[in-house]
């Protein structure tokens, strides 16, 4: 099945790195926003991280983003694929990622998960120049991280956040 990204990247000019996913899952294009399925431990992993509770509405996901100096995006604007598995991607379609940057203080850019990584290095790398550093998924179906595992591979951010 054939599926377009239902909703815009998250960015500000005042945002300092940019993570992107594959394409969102069938819970995030029904809900409107990223890693929004349930089992999905990104908003958990960043609420550890910076120590704040980040509630379930889009909202307050985004004044945390902005707080922050986050920005979300994904590496595909449209592909064939099955249900939310990235393994089943075909014919993909790019966002513009160098477009968004371009006037933002984005210089750093993460992706989550190998198939983003590889998508991200194919088709994005060389407009952008900029390498991406992988992240584990946080997908409820990469049961190879163990939650702490997780906070661990994503604590880098932090670093990143700080220059």
């Amino acid at each position: 099945m054939r599926v377009s990204h239902e909703f815009g990247p998250y960015i500000n000019k005042n945002s300092k790195i940019l993570i992107l996913g594959s394409i969102p899952s069938v819970k995030s294009r029904e809900l409107g926003f990223y890693y929004m399925h349930p089992q999905n431990r990104f908003w958990k992993v960043l609420s550890d991280l910076f120590g704040e509770d980040i509630s379930n509405t889009i909202s307050d996901k985004k004044k945390f983003l902005k707080k922050h100096k986050i920005a979300l995006w994904d590496v595909l604007a449209s592909c064939e694929i099955n249900g939310s598995s990235d393994s089943t991607i075909k014919n993909p379609k790019v966002n513009d990622i160098n477009g968004l940057i371009k006037n933002t203080d984005v210089k750093t850019i993460f992706v989550t998960g190998k198939k983003s990584l590889d998508l991200y290095n194919k088709f994005c790398l060389k407009s952008t120049m900029i390498p991406a550093i992988y992240l584990p998924s946080t997908s409820g179906a990469n049961c190879a991280f163990s939650y702490e595992k997780l906070i661990r591979e994503y604590e880098i951010i932090i670093k990143y956040l700080k220059k």
